[in-house]
């Protein structure tokens, strides 16, 4: 299976839960879940910030003798 990167799906998933937050539908709902919108939010940023610190390119030194 061919599956776009991982940092571009949490980007998209990012881009549609702020969709579904500004969504007069589910506005009007009066939604009070235990999990917010700002849960599932925070928790893209924070998957969003591991997977960038794990595309670093490490810095090594070399020794010179």
């Amino acid at each position: 299976m061919n599956l776009p990167p991982l940092s571009l799906l949490v980007e998209s998933a990012k881009y549609l839960v702020s969709q579904i937050e500004k969504h007069p539908d589910y506005q009007a709902l009066n939604y009070q879940p235990d999990l917010t919108i700002g849960d599932a939010q925070t928790a893209l940023s924070y998957l969003q910030t591991e997977l960038d610190s794990n595309q670093q390119p490490s810095i090594v030194s070399e020794s010179v003798d």
